[in-house]
């Protein structure tokens, strides 16, 4: 029980940390509806692991209702985990969340069916989420797939295949855009960092030189 008051702790801290309109404990614990879903969760996971399957659904619904945010009981779930706004998150049954990751609102870590090689479907429906990691605003991550270590998924990116490390993520379907110089769990305005390294800067400057390309190659068609 000790280790789960240092992860709740550690949960309380890292609202602090992430979001610059938080400035103490005590200002998390009343105004963070993302923080009471997820400690909520940590108890509710606690009952689900303990047998207490029907009553750790029972008070994780009850918890949807004041947050917000739907956690699955049976979701795995690492330290240092913030949820920035909340509203409209939806964590599934067989998610797994590493440390330091942060989700804005509207998230969605959705399960598909997977079918091994005999056809048959696996347990396995829900998405795998590394370190490090941050999903903007509206991003939905669907199926079994792995998101690795440092990576960052942009605002309303539809993810549905594997993302190695160290990426930024972006569009429908979701694609690399850049690879991080380097990460950090920290404030990052819904999941898109207005920098050099902007992915939305990335792709208008991509476009830009698709357009002098194709400029240079029809100039020499003319001439």
């Amino acid at each position: 029980m000790d280790s789960k008051f240092k992860m709740i702790l550690s949960d309380i801290d890292a609202v602090i940390k992430r979001d610059p309109a938080t400035n103490s404990r005590l200002e998390a614990l009343l105004c963070s509806a993302g923080l009471w879903a997820i400690i909520s969760y940590r108890g509710c996971n606690w009952l689900w692991r303990h047998n207490l399957k029907l009553l750790a659904r029972t008070l994780a619904q009850i918890m949807r209702f004041f947050t917000g945010v739907e956690i699955h009981p049976a979701a795995r779930i690492g330290k240092n985990f913030c949820i920035d706004h909340g509203m409209g998150v939806v964590i599934g049954e067989t998610a797994e969340i590493g440390d330091n990751v942060t989700l804005y609102q509207g998230v969605t870590l959705g399960g598909v069916c997977a079918f091994d090689e005999n056809g048959k479907i696996t347990n396995k429906r829900h998405p795998t989420l590394g370190n490090n990691v941050t999903v903007g605003a509206g991003a939905q991550i669907l199926g079994p797939i792995t998101i690795e270590d440092n990576v960052k998924v942009g605002a309303n990116a539809v993810v549905i295949k594997n993302v190695s490390a160290n990426q930024t993520v972006i569009g429908v379907p979701a694609h690399p855009c850049i690879k991080n110089k380097k990460s950090s769990p920290d404030f990052v305005a819904y999941g898109i960092c207005a920098t050099d390294d902007d992915p939305i800067k990335c792709k208008i400057d991509q476009l830009e030189n698709e357009i002098k390309k194709l400029r240079t190659a029809h100039n020499i068609k003319k001439q």
